[in-house]
């Protein structure tokens, strides 16, 4: 079982599935990416288990076979290798593999392809078909504000809920909430699940800069996911999500209109003098005037920024945690926002001013804190 690909193209494709494996198996062979060459397409695998994801990619190869190798060790190889074309040649009755290079041999024990567990596909109870980016900005959008609770896991992924009309999605971790809807990514029938964040981010790699149909197959337990040369399946998180909708305050009569790159500077600059254990920061709105203030008493440092701003309403005082926002309006693209609130210790509203695409629209929403006066 011999094959000649090239080393970039070949770490090119295993850096992109590498974000499966986990840093301690106790399964030796989820150490190992598995390599399928049949004829010149050569298939390369990754899975912790749960998620398994495949890519395939060209090889010169007139045999066919299968051998896992350990990632870590080839990884560590091919980045240190220049572009060149590189040949594998591997001893099946030992599971040992050989690089060959214009410079020099690599070898490498392997493990038995056949021990590898196969990717099982997804008996579908339903099925729909989503634009690539409209996937990937979707993932980016939420995925920063999933939770890390082990008691609460369903607040671990992302909730996809798909409808004849419209596709939401939804990400919380109790503490702020991102509301993700595409009016043009419509689907048959509606149906929802709720994705796990380890696979949501492998896939937002595999999808960045293709421009392809996905489609997603899912029931009860599983989702798969197919487009171009990849395919990825993974294990769904079961539970019922928190109604979401019933958590977004609907009567917000105050509203800050602002620059969201000044803001979303004087943040960054401001919260550095923030405590520590809280990331307290404090905005005072009275008349045009927003006044930034933090201060970490523990060691005797504040700061403050003011900057120009359109309000309308009530003179208030609220605050909030600085990374949360941070967070939140770096992951917002047009040039003013808009922060409705209702009181000091209500929920804040973050949305986009002048959004450049009509059938996006976002919402995110982050509880204050108390400020300590």
């Amino acid at each position: 079982m011999n094959f000649v690909v090239s080393a970039s193209a070949l770490l090119k494709h295993l850096k992109l599935i590498s974000g499966i494996l986990n840093t301690n198996n106790t399964i030796p062979i989820f150490d190992c990416f598995l390599f399928e060459i049949n004829k010149n397409e050569l298939q390369l695998t990754a899975s912790d288990v749960e998620t398994t994801v495949s890519i395939t990619m060209s090889a010169e190869s007139s045999a066919s076979g299968v051998i896992a190798i350990p990632a870590k060790t080839l990884l560590d190889t091919l980045a240190n290798l220049p572009e060149q074309p590189v040949s594998v040649i591997v001893d099946k009755s030992k599971h040992t593999i050989k690089i060959k290079t214009e410079t020099g041999d690599y070898h490498i024990s392997g493990m038995n392809g056949d021990e590898f567990p196969k990717m099982q596909r997804v008996e579908a109870k339903a099925s729909l078909v989503i634009k690539s980016d409209i996937l990937e900005n979707a993932i980016s959008k939420t995925i920063f504000a999933t939770g890390n609770d082990d008691l609460r896991p369903v607040m671990n992924g992302v909730f996809c809920q798909f409808m004849e009309d419209q596709s939401i999605f939804v990400a919380t971790d109790a503490h702020k909430l991102v509301r993700y809807i595409r009016h043009d990514a419509k689907a048959g029938s509606s149906a929802a699940f709720i994705m796990p964040k380890k696979p949501l981010n492998v896939l937002r790699n595999l999808l960045s800069g293709i421009d392809d149909a996905v489609k997603v197959e899912f029931n009860q337990t599983n989702a798969y996911y197919s487009f171009g040369n990849v395919n990825l399946t993974c294990r769904l998180i079961d539970g019922k999500y928190p109604n979401y909708e019933a958590v977004i305050p609907k009567n917000n009569p105050n509203k800050l209109t602002l620059d969201r790159s000044s803001f979303l500077g004087a943040l960054k600059r401001v919260s550095v003098f923030a405590s520590r254990a809280t990331h307290q920061i404090r905005l005072t709105i009275s008349g045009s005037q927003l006044r930034i203030s933090a201060e970490d008493l523990d060691f005797a440092n504040e700061a403050h920024e003011l900057l120009t701003c359109t309000y309308m309403g009530e003179d208030m005082e609220i605050g909030f945690n600085s990374r949360f926002l941070i967070e939140m309006i770096t992951n917002i693209d047009t040039d003013e926002i808009i922060i409705e609130m209702s009181a000091p210790n209500r929920a804040g509203i973050i949305l986009p001013n002048n959004k450049s695409n009509p059938a996006e629209d976002v919402l995110m929403l982050v509880m204050p804190v108390m400020l300590n006066n």
